[in-house]
């Protein structure tokens, strides 16, 4: 991930996911940096639960506050 702390990322590509995964949409990042050390990332899917899969699917995005509020319903 080129932002460790980016809470946001795009998927860029999902080969052996698309049930978990939409390329181009948007998911929330969970900070995990054993997982980042494996080139892993802790993203929340399509099934609503947390999950790891390779960085390489994603990059990292930096979204407005109140985008982010939305996202999170506090918006």
């Amino acid at each position: 991930m080129s932002e460790a702390e980016s809470t946001y990322v795009v998927c860029l590509e999902s080969p052996g996911c698309q049930a978990s995964l939409e390329a181009r949409k948007i998911y929330r990042r969970i900070p995990d940096r054993q997982a980042e050390a494996d080139e892993l990332v802790r993203i929340v899917d399509e099934s609503g639960e947390d999950y790891l899969y390779p960085a390489r699917f994603f990059a990292a995005i930096s979204i407005p506050e109140s985008v982010e509020k939305a996202f999170a319903g506090t918006g």
